[in-house]
């Protein structure tokens, strides 16, 4: 392990129990986007079967001079000590990891299927294609309960305008538990939802990311439309 130090600069509800954090990025630092980074708590005033480490996706892009994360806010002791965490906050590293990256194939459109929080690593993926004016076509799926549990629509919404490119269909699966007005889709993603969208589903790399139950149902639903599964690849978010 690193013994290289973060500083938690600021934290921000980015939805319902969802928060972001911001941190110092060290010197040197590097990253693609759509990997992971390890953080652990230092010498932490409590600890529970969990842990004192976890692994998240970053949410910033390595153009970018902050390091950022976002997590759903679970009622565990590393959470309750990021919740109580203030500015200046230290938190040790390791990483980067993974190897979740947009293909380097521009001719190949790319689906991204979020569920929920599984968003992160997209968010760091289409800041990077629209900051490079990547040639990929992007399809990006978020599924979520609510809107107020949906996090980053602002800043997913904006990219439309700056990358025409990016296309962005939030999915909302619960709109009878809210009284927000909502135009978009509705139900859960399926294949019919997609097809609306992306003309031939065979050409496109998949992305899957989200909760576990989130990325099987995916997963098994990109396999009954006969999706090559070598063009299929995704990130699991244990209990996140």
């Amino acid at each position: 392990m690193s013994d290289k130090k973060l500083k938690l600069l600021r934290t921000e509800e980015i939805a319902r129990g969802t928060s972001a954090f911001h941190l110092s990025k060290p010197e040197g630092f590097e990253y693609e986007s759509g990997q992971t980074i390890d953080l652990y708590l230092i010498d932490p005033p409590e600890m529970d079967e969990e842990g004192p480490i976890r692994t998240f996706s970053l949410v910033s892009a390595p153009y970018e001079p902050e390091l950022e994360f976002a997590t759903r806010m679970r009622d565990t002791a590393f959470k309750r000590i990021l919740k109580n965490a203030q500015p200046g906050f230290e938190l040790t590293w390791d990483g980067p990891y993974g190897s979740f990256l947009l293909h380097k194939n521009a001719a190949k459109p790319a689906v991204f299927l979020a569920g929920g929080i599984g968003i992160t690593p997209f968010m760091s993926l289409i800041k990077s294609a629209t900051h490079n004016k990547s040639a990929h076509e992007i399809f990006l799926f978020h599924s979520n309960h609510t809107p107020e549990d949906a996090p980053f629509q602002k800043e997913l919404a904006a990219f439309t305008t700056l990358n025409p490119k990016f296309h962005f269909i939030p999915a909302m699966s619960d709109m009878d538990k809210t009284s927000q007005v909502w135009s978009g889709e509705r139900g859960f993603v399926n294949k019919s939802m997609i097809e609306r969208y992306v003309t031939d589903l065979s050409t496109p790399i998949y992305y899957l990311a989200g909760p576990a139950g989130f990325v099987t149902a995916m997963r098994k639903m990109l396999v009954e439309a006969k999706i090559d599964e070598d063009n299929i690849r995704f990130e699991e978010f244990p209990g996140y």
